[in-house]
């Protein structure tokens, strides 16, 4: 009985292995698909411009910066035409296509851009702080797209 035992588990053993082996082998290389996140940002009442005029100033400059090297395909910025609910509310929605999710997900050290393009570095953060110091709100939504074509 002893012997089956191992004879089994050695069995299972070899079965997991080569399962594990067809799987390897037939998973999907990495997508080089775009990959696309929204950044919404809820300011406090009456310091949506502020934002805008510290986004453009400090952080925009830094992706335009990515997108020559590569990393970004494509950076927008919308804000809605009218208002909704409050709780619904957003006042800029930040749109980056990224070469493809690895590059997204990637650890990237973006201080030396900033260190780059911002020789005041302290004045530099003292206005990112700020930025954020007047939101409500800030999300960040990766998504996908849907073809509605497809069965």
């Amino acid at each position: 009985m002893l012997k089956l035992s191992r004879s089994l588990v050695a069995l299972l053993l070899l079965v997991i292995a080569a399962l594990a082996g067809s799987q390897a082998q037939s998973a999907p290389a990495v997508s080089d698909k775009p990959f696309v996140i929204e950044y919404y940002y809820k300011t406090k009442w009456g310091h949506a411009d502020e934002f805008l005029k510290l986004f453009k100033k400090n952080h925009y400059p830094v992706l335009k910066k990515e997108a020559e090297m590569g990393r970004i395909v494509k950076v927008w910025m919308d804000q809605p035409r009218y208002h909704t609910t409050e709780d619904g509310r957003w006042d800029f929605r930040v749109t980056i296509v990224f070469k493809n999710a690895a590059v997204a997900n990637e650890s990237f050290d973006e201080a030396a851009l900033q260190k780059q393009l911002y020789p005041d570095l302290e004045t530099f953060q003292r206005e990112e702080q700020r930025r954020f110091e007047i939101l409500d709100a800030h999300w960040d939504l990766p998504v996908k797209t849907m073809d509605l074509d497809a069965k």
